[in-house]
């Protein structure tokens, strides 16, 4: 049986950062063809001799100039033959969180312009990168359930107030906020340090932070993370 196939792969990165109590995600303009000045996620095709992640973190580079130091697959999209005009394409996503104030971002390459959106207030997307969003922010939500990702976003040292903000920013409802910290610092993976944030409103209060190894070392003993927000 002779196989007749012509068929692209492309990587997409769906790189959630938090601002302002605010989610937002990294795009970029298309600089060149048939979707020129369309706003996309960070993306290519994946050249004959790179890996799927090699891929996707060149293309990183490439048009925002950051580097990620975790990237997660997410989900295979190709099931719409159309989902590119310009021929037959799949792309494999993956996405990131990462503290969005420690990164300057470059546009480059095919890229005009990188820069970051809320991700309740989107520009006209190109591709199906509407779809793909949509299902990487329902990982993300799914996922703070049952792993403490939402450090990712945060400072190294935080209000704890910060996090709550986080939560229901993600979530995008009101969470219980005095049983979320009782929960969460019954864990004992974050530790208050002796530090104060700037509060403009009443008292100074104390900065927290997320003890990864503590929590590594207690998920290798078994330790489960889970919160309910029900």
């Amino acid at each position: 049986m002779e196989l007749q196939q012509n068929i692209k792969v492309a990587v997409d990165a769906i790189v959630f950062g938090y601002a302002n109590n605010d989610l937002n995600v990294l795009l970029i303009k298309q600089k060149y063809g048939v979707l020129k000045n369309r706003w996309a996620l960070v993306g290519g095709f994946v050249k004959d001799n790179e890996t799927l992640i090699s891929a996707v973190n060149r293309e990183l580079q490439e048009e925002t100039g950051i580097k990620v130091n975790y990237l997660e697959q997410l989900y295979t999209f190709g099931d719409d033959l159309d989902r590119d005009p310009r021929f037959r394409v799949i792309s494999i996503s993956y996405f990131a969180l990462v503290n969005s104030t420690k990164f300057l971002i470059k546009a480059d390459t095919d890229a005009e312009e990188a820069k970051w959106f809320n991700v309740n207030e989107l520009p006209d997307l190109a591709f199906d990168h509407l779809l793909i969003l949509k299902t990487a922010k329902e990982r993300l939500q799914n996922k703070l359930t049952y792993q403490p990702i939402g450090f990712d976003l945060l400072p190294k040292e935080f209000l704890f107030s910060d996090l709550e903000n986080l939560y229901c920013s993600i979530l995008e409802k009101e969470i219980d906020r005095r049983n979320f910290r009782k929960k969460i610092l019954s864990f004992g993976i974050v530790e208050e340090t002796s530090k104060f944030g700037n509060k403009k409103n009443g008292r100074p209060a104390k900065l927290f932070k997320f003890n990864k190894l503590k929590y590594n070392k207690l998920h290798k003993e078994g330790f489960i993370f889970e919160i309910n927000f029900a």
